[in-house]
């Protein structure tokens, strides 16, 4: 709990949840793909697409980061990774910042390293993403903010 002083000079006690900041990886193939994960979210109760991400390391680079999770959590190793967006999600109680990065390379190495993060990993047409974030299948904000950068930037 935070004691936060309004701008009126009242206060009031605040949640606030701290946590390390979040990196995210997308990449999309030469069939204006993007690899994504179908999992389940315990505290939501939800099943829903999502983009590979985890906490920063120590002193590891945002990037290095996003990279590894996509690796560790897809069996794909990702090119060059670039700045997509920068985000967060909850600031009005949470003082996690996420950054998303995105890369049009991957190489396949092997099944992934936490395939227990995921029940499956699939490969979905960005020309879908519209679809899936209204119909309730990304439930993720950041994922959902994510995808629709990509598609964005990569539709006609």
């Amino acid at each position: 709990m935070a004691d936060v002083e309004l701008p009126d000079g009242r206060h009031l006690d605040h949640t606030v949840i701290r946590l390390r900041p979040v990196a995210v990886a997308a990449v999309v193939n030469e069939e204006n793909e993007v690899l994504l994960l179908w999992r389940h979210r315990f505290i939501t109760g939800a099943w829903g697409f999502e983009l590979p991400s985890g906490g920063t390391g120590e002193g590891e680079e945002p990037a290095v980061a996003a990279a590894r999770e996509f690796e560790e959590e897809t069996g794909w190793r990702p090119g060059p990774m670039r700045l997509l967006l920068a985000l967060d999600p909850m600031p009005g109680i949470s003082t996690s910042h996420h950054r998303v990065y995105w890369s049009d390379q991957a190489e396949r190495i092997g099944e992934p390293r936490d395939a227990f993060e995921s029940a499956r990993r699939e490969w979905v047409p960005l020309a879908k993403m519209h679809d899936l974030i209204a119909d309730g299948h990304v439930r993720s904000a950041t994922t959902a903010a994510a995808l629709l950068m990509l598609s964005r930037r990569r539709l006609p």
